[in-house]
């Protein structure tokens, strides 16, 4: 039996929804699919599929092996790939996404001097604070700072960051140092829309959850940055936002016994799209570069 033939049938039966629309798709003879299907299950010594005349359904075991077919046949792919951009120098568009703030000060930059050695590619950068579906916008990959919770992404780490708390030398000089995160409640703050007024921190490996009262409340991590230097309040946000600041002593951090554990970055893109040897090819330079970047949270 040739194993990868079967995986690739058995990835197009659960994409295409049934037996028929599979063998539509690969060019064969609905009978060659089922005999192809049944020969693989006997291989494995497992049902793959629980299938009527009306539907199909992925059992434990199919689920499992279809998320290894699929990296298995990416990985194939994209070995091909690599061969093919060997042979042709790769051009053409490359559209992705990333958060506004990063996008802004570690990608931008590094697409522009990507873009002034590849004069046969194009980029479009969309910079946006929205996890967006890859497929239905039609990008080929993403930038994310978090974890992923679609487990259909391929991810490639290239740092890491983390939510801190700072304030002003001159601030804390005024107000005293803040020793625990419930004492933030009595202090004044600086907001960020997306962190809401709750501030979660780690106490002891639990979540610690404070309330908090902030003087002012922003939706721009620029503003609440420059707010705080100015010394108005205490500010959490992610660590390479005030990466500059912390280093030229602008900022002090605060509360680190608390804060809670490092955000993967990561370059993303889906598993239903082979990557071509374009995409390849920016994955491959940007993220060693990307890696540099990010300032070390620790």
């Amino acid at each position: 039996m040739d194993r990868l033939k079967a995986m690739s049938t058995f990835v197009q039966i659960v994409e295409r929804g049934s037996l028929s629309a599979a063998a539509q798709a690969l060019g064969q003879s609905a009978a060659s699919v089922v005999r192809t299907l049944a020969a693989l299950e006997r291989h494995l010594g497992v049902r793959l599929l629980n299938r009527n005349t009306r539907r199909l359904a992925l059992t434990d075991e199919g689920a499992e092996y279809l998320a290894w077919s699929r990296r298995m046949l990416a990985e194939f792919d994209a070995l091909e790939q690599r061969f093919d951009a060997q042979r042709a120098q790769p051009g053409g568009l490359i559209r992705l996404t990333a958060p506004v703030e990063f996008g802004r000060r570690h990608v931008a930059p590094l697409v522009s001097a990507f873009l002034q050695r590849n004069s046969a590619m194009r980029v479009e950068l969309l910079l946006l604070d929205r996890v967006v579906d890859l497929l239905e916008e039609g990008l080929d990959l993403a930038i994310r700072v978090g974890a992923l919770p679609d487990s259909s992404l391929v991810a490639t780490p290239v740092g890491r960051t983390r939510l801190v708390a700072c304030a002003s030398p001159g601030f804390v000089a005024s107000v005293g140092p803040v020793r625990h995160p419930s004492e933030l409640e009595a202090r004044p703050c600086i907001g960020f829309v997306p962190h809401g007024r709750h501030w979660h921190f780690v106490e002891s490996g639990r979540s610690l959850a404070v309330a908090i009262a902030p003087r002012l409340v922003t939706n721009q991590v620029q503003v609440a940055c420059a707010a705080c230097v100015d010394g108005l309040g205490i500010a959490r946000v992610l660590h390479y936002q005030v990466a500059e600041p912390l280093a030229a002593g602008q900022l002090v951090r605060l509360l680190r016994d608390f804060e809670p554990a490092d955000l993967p970055v990561q370059i993303v893109y889906p598993h239903a799209r082979l990557l071509s040897p374009r995409v390849r090819q920016f994955i491959d330079w940007m993220g060693p570069r990307l890696e540099a970047a990010i300032p070390d949270p620790a």
